[in-house]
């Protein structure tokens, strides 16, 4: 089983997990090469889509409610559990279908039934990547190859780089926004105490029910008590992956004191 998680605090025993097991994968440098292809003519195809521990990052469920057509509450329930990391921020796996196999439930014979709204860490196989952020909160990236027994795709003769695969895969604004909740949550790693619940009720609002965090904004007047110009609040009212970048500064800001994008007014 390939344990498909995303990036989080290394004092989190599930990402020194995750890392352990990156570190024994063979790792991919800048520019270095390697020969990969996944389609329905490689006779593994689906093999890899099964028996999987995979958390969904906020950017994911956006991305296949969106695919799906379905409002968060309806999203959660149907394909979530909802948990948290140890540092108390709140995590969102998919859940497998009930057959032996643990099949993934977007799973179909002809492939995956979501693929336009598939998560960072099916777009990012047969990759791993680890992210961490230095004493100076720049984020550093590693990239492994992950060589899965089973696979037969590291037989096809497409050649890829790191760059060309998250191109290809377009993965550069799901890394982008995945590392802002990384982000967040390094903060309160360095705090030493775990999210309050009441912080990481706030946050599931914020990051995985974006329909309903843009009744809360408006009831409560949050978009007018900052320094945001008409067209900013606008987009944020009216499109949800402005709404979770907004929800990104607003939960930095309420519970860290600052952020550098958002001013509250005097």
């Amino acid at each position: 089983m390939i344990k498909r998680s995303p990036t989080a605090p290394q004092a989190d025993p599930a990402a020194e997990e995750t890392q352990a097991f990156l570190d024994s994968l063979p790792e991919i440098k800048p520019g270095e090469s390697f020969q990969f292809a996944c389609h329905p003519k490689v006779a593994c195809f689906n093999a890899c889509c099964r028996d999987l521990n995979m958390p969904l990052a906020p950017y994911d469920v956006l991305r296949l409610r969106q695919e799906l057509d379905m409002n968060s509450e309806e999203f959660i329930g149907y394909h979530t559990t909802v948990g948290q990391y140890p540092n108390g921020y709140p995590v969102l796996h998919l859940k497998m279908d009930a057959s032996p196999d643990r099949a993934c439930s977007f799973l179909t014979p002809a492939g995956c039934s979501v693929y336009p709204g598939r998560s960072a860490a099916c777009r990012t196989y047969p990759l791993g990547r680890a992210t961490r952020e230095d004493d100076n909160g720049t984020l550093v990236e590693q990239y492994f190859l992950v060589q899965e027994p089973h696979c037969l795709g590291f037989n096809e003769k497409s050649q890829w780089t790191t760059d060309t695969w998250l191109q290809d895969q377009e993965l550069v604004e799901y890394n982008r926004m995945n590392d802002r909740y990384m982000h967040l949550m390094a903060m309160q790693q360095r705090t030493g105490y775990p999210l309050a619940q009441k912080h990481a009720t706030l946050c599931i609002l914020a990051f995985y029910q974006l329909d309903r965090f843009a009744g809360f904004l408006e009831s409560m007047r949050v978009l007018d008590r900052l320094v945001l110009s008409d067209e900013e609040k606008q987009a944020i009212m009216e499109d949800e992956t402005a709404r979770l970048e907004f929800a990104f500064d607003w939960i930095e800001l309420v519970l860290y004191g600052s952020n550098a994008r958002l001013t509250i007014k005097e």
